[in-house]
């Protein structure tokens, strides 16, 4: 089969009967989860880090660095993306979804070197998060401040 000569609607045609299905439910159980393996492991730190006598605010602050740096760990090492691979939308929970999407760039291009590479490309991903997730709560700050007045 030539398909340099197909239509765009042939061609669909051709990929949608090569493409596998999705197995959805599965990859849904899988993500549910995972995710909430997370949280459950996020709640466990909680109750630890509370142990110790921190407050509700330090544990909170202490449960985070600790998730963010055991995901940059087992990014870094390339376990997490495995994890990802089979659980999907579950690894996206916001904590360790942006400390992977942070690390995982600065790992790619590691090879170009600490400053062309590493740090150049460390917030290729999570910048925009970064800088729409800033404006969007300084914009929400003025507004709330303007109907407070």
């Amino acid at each position: 089969m030539d398909l340099d000569k197909l239509s765009e609607k042939e061609y669909q045609q051709y990929v949608e009967n090569k493409a596998k299905p999705s197995p959805m439910g599965k990859n849904m159980v899988w993500a549910f989860c995972t995710g909430g393996l997370i949280c459950v492991a996020g709640q466990a730190l909680m109750d630890w880090y509370r142990s110790f006598g921190l407050g509700v605010e330090a544990a909170g602050t202490a449960v985070s660095v600790t998730l963010i740096l055991i995901t940059a760990l087992l990014t870094g090492v390339g376990v997490f993306d495995s994890i990802a691979k089979r659980a999907g939308a579950g690894t996206l929970v916001p904590i360790t979804g942006f400390a992977n999407a942070v690390v995982s760039p600065a790992m790619e291009f590691k090879q170009e070197g600490f400053v062309t590479g590493t740090a150049a490309k460390l917030f290729t991903v999570a910048g925009p998060v970064l800088v729409y997730g800033i404006s969007a709560s300084v914009l929400y700050g003025i507004i709330l401040t303007l109907l407070r007045a």
